[in-house]
């Protein structure tokens, strides 16, 4: 954990002289500069529980993600030098301020997360258990996250970069069964994404190993907010709004086997597949009680 002294500086207003101390001047206050902020690392980093997290839409209706199950790998050579970052740091001229979480490096990739949870909706007189998600070794390689207030109405707005491999990405509509298979014998029903791949593209569409700029609060948002439409009907909306004259960023993903497994059509393998570069000009999801 690490802090700076502007934050000490302002609470005090003061400065050691041989003769005591003296209040500082506001013009001496405003030439304090700091980084203030928070590094923590999650090494040894297991969670599980029975908890549940729900949804309620202004109607009957509800979304709920439980069960969650999750932990995370670390880097023997370098336990503690790459943490997680938390920056409080200044917005575009005019707007509020921003916080930043800064993901971890991770140049040797040792650093891997596996993570389960399950979910389900409750909507129109129906209870629907959408079964579990299961990440295996999934390795991000720097990026993070951004929030701060938006520049029109209330909610959210946020940035998103990314640049990540994960090993297996797996859909159960029938349950978890065991995470740390990827095809175990108890599973009869499943989505399967193996050797998943994000991050920003060069121009010929190989992907780097920096971040794909998905959402940024400056230049393309992105929001997450309630909303009331037409008809007077409330909506949850997450979206991202359309880039400045700079352009939305470029990335690239690429799967190497996308297969589905059934015990009642049988099963699929659709092989690799790969977007070598796109973009996400707008986009304005809106969810329905």
């Amino acid at each position: 954990m690490r802090s700076h002294c502007a934050w000490f500086a302002l609470a005090l207003a003061c400065s050691a002289h041989a003769d005591g101390l003296q209040p500082l001047s506001d013009d001496a206050l405003s030439s304090v500069q700091g980084r203030d902020g928070v590094s923590f690392d999650l090494s040894g980093f297991s969670m599980s529980g029975d908890a549940r997290f729900t949804y309620h839409a202004p109607s009957t209706a509800s979304a709920w993600i439980g069960s969650l199950q999750a932990t995370r790998s670390d880097d023997p050579a370098n336990p503690f030098g790459d943490p997680y970052r938390i920056d409080v740091v200044k917005g575009a001229p005019g707007m509020a301020d921003v916080i930043n979480l800064a993901f971890p490096e991770n140049t040797n990739g040792a650093k891997k997360w596996q993570a389960a949870f399950n979910w389900g909706v409750n909507a129109n007189g129906i209870a629907f258990d959408g079964g579990s998600v299961v990440l295996r070794d999934a390795v991000f390689y720097g990026g993070g996250f951004q929030w701060t207030t938006p520049r029109v109405n209330d909610g959210i707005a946020f940035g998103l970069g990314l640049r990540v491999d994960v090993g297996d990405l797996l859909l159960r509509p029938r349950g978890r069964d065991d995470i740390s298979q990827a095809e175990p014998a108890g599973v009869t029903e499943q989505m399967h994404f193996r050797g998943l791949r994000i991050g920003a593209v060069d121009s010929n569409g190989n992907i780097l190993n920096a971040p794909w700029r998905i959402a940024d609060v400056a230049s393309q948002p992105g929001i997450f907010n309630a909303i009331t439409d037409e008809a007077g009907n409330p909506r949850l909306r997450i979206g991202i709004d359309w880039p400045d004259a700079n352009g939305a960023s470029a990335g690239g993903l690429q799967i190497d086997k996308l297969s589905f497994r059934s015990d009642a059509t049988g099963n699929v393998d659709l092989g690799s597949s790969r977007i070598g570069s796109m973009q996400i000009q707008y986009l304005d999801i809106r969810f329905k009680p």
